[in-house]
């Protein structure tokens, strides 16, 4: 048997015990036991009830910061804290409605013949 033909078995049967790539893709998360109540968090934390809770938060703390008059620095501290904390939560939800919320993966149409491939005049 020549040379090429065991190189070219050596390669069929290399190609033949290779595996198939397994590409990373993120799915349902790893076996780590705090996925599962972070992923909870992060949902009610970009929902719509955190999103009117922050519009409530940045009218009262700005009500505050406006006619409450001379505060504590404690309090102030507190209800600049919680103005920031509205705002983020706030801007996170509309930055989500503007750009959405990651990647959207939509199933491909089925691929349609050019026109010119339906006259078949060889037919």
């Amino acid at each position: 048997m020549p040379r090429w033909c065991w190189l070219l078995l050596a390669l069929l049967v290399l190609w033949l015990l290779a595996g198939a790539p397994a590409w990373a893709s993120e799915g349902t998360g790893g076996s780590l036991p705090y996925e599962d109540w972070l992923t909870k968090l992060r949902n009610s934390v970009t929902g719509p009830v955190a999103f009117a809770l922050s519009i409530i938060g940045i009218v009262i703390a700005g009500g505050v910061l406006i006619f409450g008059g001379d505060l504590n620095g404690f309090f102030r501290t507190l209800i600049f804290l919680v103005l920031v904390m509205a705002l983020l939560i706030g801007a996170q939800n509309v930055m989500g409605n503007f750009f959405g919320r990651g990647a959207e993966l939509a199933q491909a149409a089925p691929a349609s013949a050019p026109a010119w491939a339906s006259h078949r005049s060889w037919a």
